[in-house]
């Protein structure tokens, strides 16, 4: 997979609060998917193959924004380790505007991103899960259980299967504080428990200085941690 270079424009928070005032998604922000400054801003478990579906959950962190260039998002997707393509959903926190704006987005990557106005918050639960539904066409889905609502798109991309992956990632190498870390659960690949599909951990970096790291695979073969070292 081809990275996304240190320094990723951060997404207006004027464009959030239009989209918010729509109710429509909007394609400015911050792009993901990619990674190629020393050290790699991917931080979690990927499986190598050609597969047809991922999904994962988790709990939206509470953060606290050191810098105004802190931005991070959990997601999980089809693709990108190992090719120049990623489908992936998740959740962005963004520290542009000195406090945390947390947004849900899709990314059809290299495309740009497609952020949902509905509202996030911390604490709240995720799923989301990414599946292909045909030669190149994919269905991307995301649901916050908490506040009940879910967005789902179907879109084309040309791919190349390589991978599915449970992931956390900044585009500008800087994450927040994030109380507690960050527990991925319920991780399976077409339908099979993580730990059986010969998963491979990565580390995050962060600002050069720290390193995201996943804790071994629980027990139940789906859960994991990202913690900072």
């Amino acid at each position: 997979m081809k990275r996304l270079a240190q320094g990723a424009s951060l997404f207006s928070v004027l464009a959030v609060a239009s989209a918010a005032l729509t109710g429509t998604a909007t394609a400015t922000g911050p792009v993901f998917g990619a990674h190629n400054f020393s050290g790699g801003n991917w931080g979690g478990y990927v499986s190598f193959g050609s597969f047809t579906t991922a999904t994962a959950s988790w709990v939206e962190p509470s953060v606290t924004c050191n810098s105004t260039n802190d931005l991070f998002a959990p997601w999980v997707g089809i693709d990108g380790d190992g090719s120049s393509t990623v489908e992936q959903t998740g959740v962005a926190t963004d520290c542009s505007s000195g406090s945390p704006v947390y947004q849900a987005w899709y990314e059809m990557y290299p495309a740009a991103p497609v952020y949902y106005s509905n509202a996030v918050s911390a604490g709240d639960h995720i799923t989301a899960t990414v599946t292909r539904t045909g030669t190149n066409t994919y269905q991307l889905t995301i649901s916050d259980t908490t506040k009940g609502w879910s967005k789902s798109v179907s879109k084309s991309l040309t791919s190349q299967h390589s991978s599915a992956e449970a992931i956390i990632e900044s585009p500008t190498d800087s994450y927040p504080d994030i109380n507690g870390g960050i527990q991925f659960t319920g991780v399976k690949f077409n339908g099979t428990n993580l730990a059986s599909t010969n998963p491979s951990g990565l580390d995050a970096d962060d600002q050069g200085i720290y390193t995201w790291s996943p804790s071994s695979i629980a027990s139940d073969g789906t859960d994991f941690t990202m913690n900072r070292n």
